[in-house]
């Protein structure tokens, strides 16, 4: 009343030669594991935190793996891993746009500190030339980010017409007025390069 009925095609055939069958559809290709195996190896993989001092152990593991890709992100370039200020083909332009020129604005921290420098030597001469240098710089770096902003807007709207195109000419301003070695992502392109 509860056998199991044999099909036609399997009522010769000893049960051990269809086990063993190679063509025998729906087969895993290793042994069934031991249910106490088995439950073992899911609680491992889903490891529910013991108490809470466990869980923020383990959340800070997982933050500073996230870090450490993040960094490595930024040193290669690799867009997988950017932050999110930082991804995407547009991103990426403007990056490669700001670096290929080279700006009044990545000098201008070093002119200010030698301004700075300057400017506590106490001979007047050299105080009203280092105001003077100090206008000067101020004011060729307004019109060279103001030029590169317009320049910018004007190549994203171009090469990326469905683009909406906000924050893009702040992300090359801030690029810009950053120290060429100091600038992260790296630089991908070198000064002079066509973009």
């Amino acid at each position: 009343m509860f056998r199991r009925r044999t099909s036609p095609e399997t009522a010769d055939v000893p049960a051990a030669e269809v086990a063993d069958a190679p063509g025998r559809a729906g087969g895993k290709g290793r042994p069934t594991p031991k249910r106490s195996e088995a439950q073992k190896a899911r609680k491992q993989r889903v490891r529910p935190a013991l108490n809470r001092r466990e869980a923020m152990r383990r959340e800070r593991e997982r933050m500073r793996a996230e870090r450490v890709k993040t960094r490595e992100a930024l040193n290669t370039g690799d867009g997988r891993h950017l932050p999110a200020r930082d991804q995407g083909e547009v991103r990426m332009f403007i990056r490669n746009y700001v670096d290929s020129r080279r700006t009044v604005a990545e000098f201008f921290l070093p002119i200010i500190l030698i301004i700075l420098l300057t400017s506590l030597i106490g001979i007047a001469a050299v105080q009203v030339v280092s105001t003077i240098v100090w206008l000067a710089a101020m004011i060729l770096l307004i019109l060279d980010l103001t030029m590169l902003g317009v320049r910018v807007k004007r190549e994203v709207r171009k090469r990326f017409p469905d683009d909406p195109g906000k924050g893009h000419v702040l992300y090359a301003i801030t690029r810009a007025t950053q120290l060429r070695r100091l600038r992260l992502p790296k630089p991908q392109v070198k000064p002079g390069t066509l973009v």
